[in-house]
């Protein structure tokens, strides 16, 4: 599996950095974990087309986490997209998306694209068969009505987790267990700001995150500003990762 971090940064842009938007490949599809407002713009700097895409994971329902997909869907009429979009995530997510579309083009959800989309409701803690993967979904600990999840991304022996937007919760310590890659928030390096993690909180529960590596990502700028002190890699825009078949 390939991940490619396409999108790193906090919902303001700091550091110039895109919203939240990870790219998982795999011989089966490929897979976002969120698409953020400017994911779009994101895979046109890599030479990714949008329209290759299988599934997005919806982590929760903030505006840097699946804002972009209006645009994601409108653009694959425009272009004449042929493949299927799955769209994954917490309950409600096909109202969520199609209210969103509304809001910025009025009218636009009331025509099905001619490519056609599926909407999945991931169960917490049951695994879903989704385009060759395995999808477990896992309540964290962010904004009342946002329908926060992180999610662990299965294919043979290679697992990928995801933290979302959290603040400390013992379901990460499920949520990370034998993974091969667990890419975890860190909006604050230590600043308590509710329903975000901080680097301090991160580092002094690392030996209980069993998991061979930790990627973090969501940065904002007292992150940025203190990136020499982390002892735990910063993920960057642009950044590839290779992991087991």
């Amino acid at each position: 599996m390939r991940v490619t971090f396409l999108g790193t940064g906090d919902s303001f842009g700091s550091g110039g950095r895109f919203q939240a938007c990870i790219l998982l490949e795999h011989p089966g599809g490929r897979i976002l974990l969120d698409c953020g407002a400017s994911s779009l713009i994101a895979m046109r700097r890599l030479g990714i087309d949008p329209g290759t895409i299988d599934v997005v994971l919806v982590s929760h329902f903030h505006g840097d986490h699946f804002g972009g997909l209006p645009f994601m869907i409108l653009d694959g009429q425009f272009s004449h997209r042929s493949r299927p979009l799955t769209i994954a995530g917490p309950p409600g997510v096909q109202e969520r998306v199609r209210a969103a579309m509304e809001g910025l083009y009025p009218g636009s959800s009331s025509t099905p694209p001619p490519y056609g989309i599926r909407y999945v409701e991931l169960a917490v803690g049951l695994a879903t068969s989704v385009e060759g993967c395995e999808v477990t979904a896992v309540l964290v600990d962010h904004s009342p009505g946002a329908e926060g999840r992180g999610y662990r991304v299965s294919r043979g022996d290679t697992v990928v987790a995801y933290s979302g937007d959290t603040a400390w919760t013992e379901s990460l310590v499920e949520l990370a267990s034998g993974a091969a890659l667990f890419i975890c928030e860190a909006n604050f390096f230590e600043k308590r700001v509710p329903f975000h993690m901080t680097y301090r909180t991160l580092e002094a529960q690392r030996e209980r995150l069993q998991c061979a590596r930790i990627l973090l990502t969501h940065v904002g700028p007292e992150m940025l500003a203190r990136a020499g002190e982390s002892a735990i890699e910063i993920a960057g825009d642009g950044m590839v990762v290779d992991l087991g078949a």
